[in-house]
């Protein structure tokens, strides 16, 4: 499992800039605003040929008056709990105020490895001597930064990953196939665990966010061994619902890393919300495994074909998942929740089997003679062979004399040949395609 690394600090001090650095994109929003960044945003940064998760937090303010500053105070620290080690970001311009102050006694309570990082210190050159006052925060040498240049990043990596290698990783025991359930708020994710535990382990609310911790259940059956994942939500308010509702992200975004399937709780009553397209949109890209459950099917009120049109609709709406079975279940009164099992068995054979070379082969060369590759200007896309390269999800690579003949519809049918001859559902397909003569023109389509 990844090494979980938080960012955190009072609001404007740079920490989504240095989070952006630090994982090489730009996916914090940066502004001078403070508290632009009211959810927490997830990421990886590679150092030392390791890899470990950045969390990007919204900025604490210990003595935080409005409901959203109480938000991102309490999103930070559940940030900060699951962690393993901690940024503390200051500003050497303002020097240390009262809040990072606080923070900082905050931080220190977890008893976790603090590193202060004093940002804005854009000069190359002998360390100014603001930095000595960073001391006063009693969490070791400060680490004079620049986040907008990178200046002193290194250096402050260095420290982070040394802290993070003074702890061999443990080999983990098996727990059979791990299983995220994911979704969003009060959409029954605790009431499914419950069911398929048979104890009211966790709480259960009709309101959103009640569950405010990660739980696992490990389950063995005729099936075999499952670990159950369920992922918190979050509390609700009419005047943050907007903002709020993204809190809930970073859980089940920690939980997908470690599960090998996910099971996407939607809310019959509501159908599929702007929510559930964003947790399905980061499974499928994470290249999960997933059973889509249409959760309180006991309240819908049943009419001819109302589960076929039901069906309908959430392949519309989540078009990128029409790979993913769909199951009508009722995790209150228990209806269906078995049958959960063997096709979390199926979705997950199918995410990790592997086909020989010469079985894609030969799919691929009826697939050509049934449909005649694309040709542009008069010139025809070959394609030579396919091979395997990995699973969770199947990953192929195709080898061509044209990366840029290779259109993407093409490719799709491609795939479409591959799910049906071998039976590839509840997966996404990864396909890379490779000119024969270029082993660094890799496209994943």
């Amino acid at each position: 499992m990844k090494p979980v690394i938080a960012i955190v600090g009072r609001p404007n001090v740079g920490k989504s800039m240095l989070f952006n650095k630090l994982t090489g994109n730009r996916t914090a929003i940066v502004e001078d605003t403070p508290g632009v960044t009211r959810d927490r945003i997830y990421g990886e940064c590679e150092w030392r040929n390791r890899v470990a998760t950045v969390i990007d937090t919204g900025g604490i303010e210990p003595q935080a008056n409005t409901e959203i500053l109480k938000f991102m105070r309490e999103q930070a620290e559940i940030a900060v709990r699951h962690a393993d080690v901690i940024i503390l970001v200051t500003d050497v311009t303002v020097g240390v105020t009262s809040a990072d102050m606080d923070v900082a006694n905050m931080l220190l309570r977890f008893r976790k490895p603090v590193f202060v990082a004093v940002n804005k210190v854009d000069g190359i050159g002998a360390m100014p001597p603001e930095i000595y006052e960073f001391y006063n925060l009693g969490a070791g040498d400060p680490y004079p930064i620049s986040a907008l240049h990178g200046h002193g990043t290194g250096d402050l990596l260095d420290a982070v990953y040394d802290a993070i290698e003074g702890e061999e990783e443990e080999e983990e025991e098996d727990h059979g196939i791990s299983v995220a359930i994911i979704g969003k708020p009060n959409a029954g994710k605790s009431s499914l665990l419950n069911c398929i535990l048979g104890e009211k382990r966790v709480i259960v609310s009709d309101i959103p966010g009640t569950t405010r911790d990660s739980i696992d259940a490990v389950v063995e059956n005729q099936y075999g061994k499952f670990t159950w994942i369920d992922t918190a939500g979050i509390r609700r308010k009419s005047k943050v619902d907007e903002t709020v509702e993204k809190y809930s992200v970073l859980r089940a975004l920690m939980a997908m890393d470690r599960a090998d399937v996910c099971v996407l709780m939607i809310d019959a009553t509501e159908g599929v919300t702007e929510q559930d397209t964003k947790v399905a949109g980061y499974a499928h890209e994470k290249g999960k495994a997933i059973i889509i459950a249409i959760n309180k099917w006991d309240l819908v009120e049943k009419e001819t074909k109302t589960m076929d049109k039901m069906r309908e609709k959430v392949y519309t709406d989540l078009a990128y998942l029409t790979y993913a079975p769909i199951i009508f279940i009722s995790a209150k009164t228990g209806q269906r929740v078995p049958n959960l099992y063997p096709m979390i068995c199926e979705v997950y054979a199918c995410a990790t089997r592997r086909i020989t070379t010469g079985m894609l082969n030969e799919v691929l060369g009826e697939a050509t003679a049934k449909v005649q590759p694309p040709t542009d200007k008069g010139k025809r896309l070959k394609i030579y062979y396919m091979t395997q390269t990995g699973i969770s999800p199947p990953t192929f690579v195709v080898f061509c004399n044209s990366v840029e003949l290779f259109h993407f519809s093409y490719r799709r049918y491609l795939e479409n040949t591959l799910r049906e001859v071998f039976g590839i559902q509840g997966t996404p397909i990864r396909m890379l395609i490779r000119e024969k003569n270029d082993k660094t023109d890799v496209r994943d389509m």
